[in-house]
């Protein structure tokens, strides 16, 4: 699903089981892509700025020219956008207090599938909160809003797997429990904040680009 476009970027609703950008297997891979997918939907050529795995869903940036594409990966290399997600995990017990800002650190290294921790790996840092129970969240569940600070690969995931709360579906990390959308773990990118982008307002971009929560989003989407 589309949720923004102007001359310069187009943001989508990226769908689970769709990798974001074309495997090193190219025409090989049978999977869907959303780069490809797009651009042809479109007719027009489309870079991509950052990526998510291909069982996430959730608010994904292309850019629609060489120079909106160049400004955007300074602000991802400058950790100037701030990425929000939402994820579903086993029920959180003692010591995880709902509401309280945790701050995660690790230093990964990215193996043929998993990431995993070493000591000279690369800094991974998370701010994560634990949200109230709500009617909305399912029994025996709990919801993290999750913010990295960093990009490494699979960090989210590491990071839940890590506290021994995988995310519901994330089978590669250890999680026994099945997610209610199908090709999907229970990871979301609900926001992008841009806020603090130099030049963002003048490449037209809004200050927050934003989808569905997970909650509200699998719903729709198992239905």
């Amino acid at each position: 699903m589309q949720v923004f476009e102007n001359n310069n970027f187009l943001c989508v609703d990226k769908r689970p089981g769709f990798l974001t950008v074309p495997s090193r297997w190219g025409a090989q891979d049978p999977r869907p892509c959303e780069l490809i997918d797009w651009s042809q939907k479109k007719q027009i050529h489309l870079w991509p700025i950052h990526r998510l795995d291909e069982e996430v869903s959730g608010v994904l940036l292309f850019a629609k020219t060489p120079e909106a594409h160049r400004t955007a990966n300074r602000w991802f290399e400058h950790h100037q956008i701030q990425k929000t997600y939402e994820a579903l995990t086993a029920s959180a017990k003692a010591p995880w207090t709902p509401e309280k800002m945790e701050v995660w650190k690790s230093h990964l290294l990215r193996g043929k599938k998993r990431a995993y921790e070493k000591p000279f790996g690369k800094e991974a840092i998370t701010e994560a909160v634990l949200q109230s129970q709500t009617s909305s969240t399912p029994s025996g569940c709990s919801l993290w809003r999750l913010s990295p600070l960093t990009g490494r690969a699979h960090q989210l995931r590491y990071e839940l797997s890590k506290r021994e709360l995988p995310i519901l579906g994330d089978s590669l990390y250890g999680s026994q429990k099945n997610f209610s959308v199908p090709q999907a773990i229970a990871l979301r990118a609900v926001e992008l904040n841009l806020s603090k982008c130099p030049e963002a307002a003048s490449l037209g971009l809004p200050q927050r680009l934003q989808v569905k929560g997970l909650l509200e989003w699998s719903l729709g989407s198992a239905n």
